[in-house]
């Protein structure tokens, strides 16, 4: 590999499944966890896939979690290890420490508030910064993290996706008639809305060479349905992605889809996906095991997805996909997994693609 290559060095994740990454493994192969009921109102409520529960404050809470997911990654605790880029990638920041702890109603504060806070979780003495880019924060932060080692700025990075409970968000999505009442189907024949979920994860990008390549990426941004899908971007991000990663449509081995359950906007990725591959490569969607984790979802589906090949567990699908899409999600791993494409879309019209190359197979 060439000295501009990036390799992921390390990963941590908390999410519904576990406290930490190998938890989360050993209940995808168990079959998941269900959803709690989370009420943003006395005869309000929807399911979300919550962290499991923790005492103290939703700032020790905080806390907490994020020396977990960066402890998990074999972030090192002294010298360089501390200096080196930290990349804070969220969508609702720290709208959960006003609602729970400040009483904030304008819910408003300064951008970089969040992540000063996981700076100071893990007493960091490099440099900070936020990645908000809704649903696609943490992909852009992982491409943020490849392109400061790249450019030779940095030799290691830190990539922290976090997204704790708050009843805005909640309340929010659920306002825009977004969510199910029940469960997440992505590409189900039964999908009635997508279900939120909790997530800190951590991903140490690094110069050193490892099992795993950042092949390349992109992202793109179409604002014509700020809130849904466009095909023409999400043709446009694969080709882009795939163009930098030097690789073509058929060298793909898996498509880590968006798709979280959405009638409409799981119907156009599944369609402009078929217009980009000739003969789909095998499809793995993780939202039904942990929920849309927003802003932390890029670094959380790609540690889960890592960690399930690395031990060789897969995502069971468990309710019938609709036939009319013309697709299928796998119900086993793929017998040759070298080159994984992982695709996140987001409101405000995000599009983004990760390629993930297995050095090892």
């Amino acid at each position: 590999m060439t000295a501009e290559s990036v390799y992921l060095a390390g990963m941590g994740l908390a999410c519904a499944l576990g406290s930490d990454l190998s938890s989360s493994v050993a209940a995808v192969a168990r079959g998941g966890v269900p959803p709690t009921m989370v009420a943003v109102l006395e005869s309000v409520q929807w399911p979300v896939y919550t962290l499991p529960p923790q005492d103290g404050s939703w700032i020790e809470r905080l806390q907490r979690i994020v020396r977990s997911v960066a402890a998990q990654a074999a972030q090192v605790d002294e010298g360089a290890g501390r200096s080196c880029p930290l990349l804070v990638a969220s969508s609702s920041l720290d709208i959960g420490l006003m609602e729970h702890e400040v009483q904030d109603l304008r819910l408003g504060g300064d951008l970089q508030d969040f992540a000063g806070l996981v700076a100071g979780a893990l007493d960091w003495q490099g440099p900070v910064f936020t990645i908000s880019t809704a649903c696609t924060s943490a992909i852009n932060a992982v491409l943020a993290g490849c392109d400061l080692i790249r450019s030779g700025e940095a030799e290691e990075a830190l990539v922290i996706g976090a997204e704790l409970g708050n009843r805005f968000t909640v309340a929010g999505f659920g306002a825009m008639q977004l969510l199910s009442p029940d469960r997440a189907q992505p590409f189900g024949a039964e999908r009635n809305g997508l279900v939120l979920g909790e997530a800190v994860a951590a991903l140490r990008l690094s110069s050193r060479p490892g099992r795993w390549r950042i092949a390349g990426g992109s992202n793109v941004v179409d604002g014509r349905n700020p809130s849904g899908t466009e095909a023409s971007a999400v043709i446009a991000m694969c080709h882009e992605a795939l163009a930098r990663s030097g690789l073509g449509v058929h060298e793909i081995d898996l498509i880590k889809v968006q798709a979280a359950g959405s009638p409409v906007n799981d119907a156009i990725e599944a369609e402009a996906l078929k217009q980009v591959f000739d003969a789909l490569p095998p499809l793995v969607s993780l939202k039904s095991l942990i929920g849309h984790t927003l802003g932390a979802s890029g670094a959380a589906e790609l540690a889960l997805l890592v960690g399930c090949i690395e031990a060789g567990a897969w995502p069971a699908v468990g309710y019938a996909i609709d036939g009319e899409l013309g697709i299928a999600l796998s119900t086993q791993a793929p017998a040759r997994l070298r080159n994984l494409l992982l695709n996140v879309v987001g409101f405000g019209g995000g599009h983004t693609s990760l390629v993930l190359q297995d050095c090892a197979a």
